[in-house]
């Protein structure tokens, strides 16, 4: 009987800490990682994902293939307020409250005229679950970067912004494109698009540029894209480049097959500096 209780005693003890390691915990660092000053210097290849660990020192947590991340709580920052463009849900206060979760969405390598490497960094914020997922249809993924350049044998980080501004549906960002807009100056494209369940889906087109010591959305372009339309009554997409004129580089939005019954917006032409 008593090595029957011990097994049972044992079966619930295992029960309770699995279900406890389960449970994604937090970490509370320290506000200096919302420095946009901050210096960091990888001597070597750079790895996103240490990298991220060292801007972001939480717990990582690796929840299958495609869904790391690190779990992290800052009870000494001062929260700031962020867009975000889904304009239904309250605009986040960076970092939550309830903790956050930030993942390496992607890294943008590309090399300018000149020979000089880069590497972006591209980051996925959004509010801490338990379990690590990311949901909320209208709440956009928001997003960080930060830039590195070659100087001999190590990547050293010359600009830093881990808040922008939330895209995206479900806490995930759309994919960023570069997009280069003059003589080795480079912005970064991402469409973003949502709609409410089984109904059709409005994209719009963002540009984010670095100018006056930060990155930010320099243009929005509605009625970018329809799609997802269950009725088929009518779809739409568009495209964008960037036209050279000798002179100056213009970056104008050029649709593609507009629907005959639809009005379509003008496209916008603005020059770049």
């Amino acid at each position: 009987m008593r090595l029957i209780y011990s097994g049972f005693l044992f079966l619930v003890f295992t029960f309770i800490c699995t279900a406890q390691d389960d449970v994604v915990q937090l970490k509370n660092i320290s506000d200096t990682i919302l420095n946009p000053k901050r210096t960091l210097k990888i001597t070597g290849t750079l790895d996103g994902i240490k990298t991220m660990q060292q801007l972001f020192p939480g717990k990582l947590y690796k929840k299958s293939s495609y869904n790391t991340f690190i779990s992290w709580k800052c009870n000494t920052c001062k929260p700031t307020a962020y867009t975000d463009v889904n304009g239904v849900e309250e605009d986040p206060l960076f970092p939550y409250k309830e903790g956050v979760a930030t993942r390496l969405d992607t890294t943008i390598n590309y090399t300018d005229s000149k020979g000089n490497q880069f590497k972006m960094l591209v980051f996925n914020h959004s509010v801490y679950d338990a379990d690590g997922s990311q949901t909320g249809r209208f709440s956009g993924g928001l997003l960080g970067l930060a830039k590195f350049a070659k100087n001999g044998n190590a990547w050293e980080m010359k600009s830093y912004q881990p808040a922008i501004a939330a895209f995206g549906a479900f806490s995930h960002i759309p994919a960023l494109k570069l997009v280069e807009i003059g003589e080795d100056q480079y912005a970064f494209s991402l469409i973003h698009s949502n709609g409410g369940a089984g109904g059709p889906y409005n994209a719009y087109l963002y540009l984010i540029v670095g100018f006056n010591g930060k990155y930010q959305t320099l243009m929005e372009v509605g009625d970018y894209r329809l799609s997802n339309n269950t009725e088929g009554s009518t779809e739409w997409s568009s495209t964008y480049k960037v036209v050279n004129d000798g002179k100056k580089k213009f970056l104008g939005i050029l649709p593609l097959q507009p629907p005959d019954s639809i009005k379509r917006p003008k496209a916008p032409k603005m020059t770049l500096k």
